[in-house]
């Protein structure tokens, strides 16, 4: 098992040489710390403890200030845990970055949900609305709430409640591209959580190890982007030029 944590960026689209189009979600995956290694002989189980996304040290606590000092790095913003490690390939303050991970790999994404706040069932559980018109007074409501035999509302009931911010992960993803240089994943398909929402990226659990092929991917150059290389060319071209001429002179 290996992990990172990470930034959801927002999504895009990608080709390839074949012509096919790609759906991408950008994951922003800052070098991650391991801050705390954790042993069966002191805490019961194994697992690697990770750091992400470096802080003020103005805005850390006193606890959080002295755990990431034992590791020799700055004060981070998120803290988690990634089990099912061999912590003998892990030393405290070792840094993990993007390229733990190539393209091809088949991943789970963990992520908290979009938060909706308090809703009906319409909303939340996808139910049918009543008519609207002919005197209706039944239109929104969520309806019987069953047989009057118990005295009371079965557990499980569809009911209005507060709708998102749930830990969920998707299983199976693929990872198409790998930046290492802009600390960048490219994650084929969707993922849970809204733009700039903490994410974890693990191997996947049902697919252990399994790399599809990919195929290359097309880079491709703006107008703008080639205006300005043109631009500097001319100029190279000119500053050459005028050195030969003052030589020749």
């Amino acid at each position: 098992m290996k992990g990172i944590l990470g930034r959801k960026v927002g999504m895009t689209q990608v080709f390839t040489e074949s012509g096919k189009l790609i759906p991408v979600t950008v994951v922003s995956v800052e070098p991650n710390i391991v801050t705390q290694i954790k042993t069966k002989e002191n805490d019961g189980y194994e697992a690697i403890q990770l750091g992400f996304d470096t802080k003020r040290e103005k805005l850390a606590t006193k606890a959080s200030a002295g755990h990431t000092a034992k590791a020799n790095t700055t004060p981070k913003r998120f803290f988690r845990e990634i089990k099912g490690v061999d912590i003998n390939e892990y030393t405290l303050g070792q840094e993990i970055k993007a390229d733990i991970f190539t393209a091809g790999e088949v991943i789970d994404v963990t992520g908290t949900t979009k938060g909706k706040g308090f809703q009906g069932v319409i909303k939340r559980h996808g139910q049918s609305r009543g008519p609207m018109g002919h005197g209706s007074h039944y239109h929104r409501r969520p309806g019987s709430m069953g047989t009057m035999r118990p005295m009371r509302v079965f557990k499980g009931k569809k009911l209005p409640g507060h709708m998102g911010t749930l830990t969920v992960t998707i299983q199976n993803l693929e990872i198409v591209a790998v930046d290492v240089e802009n600390n960048v994943i490219l994650v084929k398909g969707n993922i849970p959580g809204p733009k700039k929402g903490l994410v974890i990226i693990k191997n996947a659990v049902k697919a252990n190890g399994k790399v599809n092929e990919t195929e290359a991917l097309v880079n491709y150059v703006t107008e703008s982007e080639v205006s300005d290389i043109s631009t500097v060319e001319s100029v190279e071209k000119e500053e050459t030029t005028d050195e030969t001429t003052k030589e020749e002179q």
